[in-house]
């Protein structure tokens, strides 16, 4: 991934090396994980709870941060802000909301966040209540060597505009949409994230379509390691890893050959228009899967 042209953005904060360690023994570290990639989870805090960073007395627990990491968020945060803002610009219209931007936090161990206290296990995720997403980049490592994926650049960068794209859902109203499905039980619940994570899938995929039109920074082999990422984070594939069985009443986020799809599909056709992403809360769901 070519990043040369990109703007650095201003809203990334590095809280790496602060806090303590939280410990998560035996297979809990798995079951955390998938729900970390679940959006709107909450760790204990409610959605009012926790915010803000570590306490002024919180210890530094590891080695200095890289630069590098950071340098490297700020420059895929700040393409994302310059193609959601003209995005918000071009539909403002139908969007009725106007954009604005994200804060990006990097922590290592646990972090506190406006939807509780979390550990790193929970790998990336947005909290709707601050508007922040939260990333530890040691799960790049855990997504490679567990998961099958890919911690080259451009995958790194998939997944962050996946989080981003849950801050565009957030902002158009449908976060509202799934809060209000999960209060009528878990199965409606679950169909409602599901659909919610495709569409963030696709919105990283449309993110990638303007990004590459306006910083030219897909290099060969970089779709292909995305790709890679999006179909090893499916909830059959991760079912399988961690039971042997796959259950699609249980589904949360889409197959992997959904996610891959979805995020094919934004990268093809750059589609951020209101009626295109209203498709996702009106076609049926039938065994787990959107049928769009």
């Amino acid at each position: 991934m070519r990043l040369d042209d990109a703007p650095e953005s201003g809203n990334v904060e590095d809280r790496r090396g602060m806090g303590t360690k939280l410990a998560v023994g035996g297979g809990g570290g798995v079951v955390l994980l998938i729900l970390g990639l679940i959006f709107g989870v909450d760790f204990g805090g409610g959605k009012g709870g926790g915010g803000g960073g570590p306490g002024p007395d919180a210890a530094n627990t590891g080695a200095p941060p890289d630069p590098e990491t950071k340098a490297f968020a700020s420059k895929v945060l700040g393409t994302l802000e310059v193609v959601w803002t003209d995005e918000f610009q071009k539909h403002h219209t139908e969007y009725g909301v106007r954009w604005r931007a994200p804060k990006m936090v990097l922590f290592s161990d646990e972090v506190n966040t406006g939807c509780g206290r979390a550990p790193s296990a929970v790998g990336p995720f947005y909290c709707p209540a601050d508007e922040h997403l939260y990333l530890d980049p040691t799960f790049f490592d855990e997504l490679e060597r567990k998961l099958g994926g890919s911690k080259a650049p451009f995958s790194q960068a998939y997944v962050v505009a996946h989080e981003v794209g849950h801050h565009v859902q957030n902002l158009l109203g449908y976060n509202a949409v799934v809060e209000k499905a999960r209060g009528q039980g878990k199965n409606a619940g679950n169909e409602a994230s599901v659909r919610l994570e495709l569409m963030a899938d696709y919105l990283a995929g449309v993110w990638a379509f303007h990004g590459q039109k306006k910083f030219n920074f897909v290099e060969s082999g970089d779709f292909e390691n995305a790709i890679k990422s999006a179909n090893s984070i499916g909830d059959d594939r991760l079912q399988k890893r961690s039971g042997g069985f796959v259950h699609p009443e249980q589904f949360t986020h889409g197959t992997s050959a959904q996610r891959v799809k979805y995020f094919t599909d934004g990268f093809k056709t750059g589609d951020a228009s209101k009626a295109r992403l209203d498709r996702f809360f009106k076609a049926p769901i039938r065994n787990g899967e959107l049928v769009d």
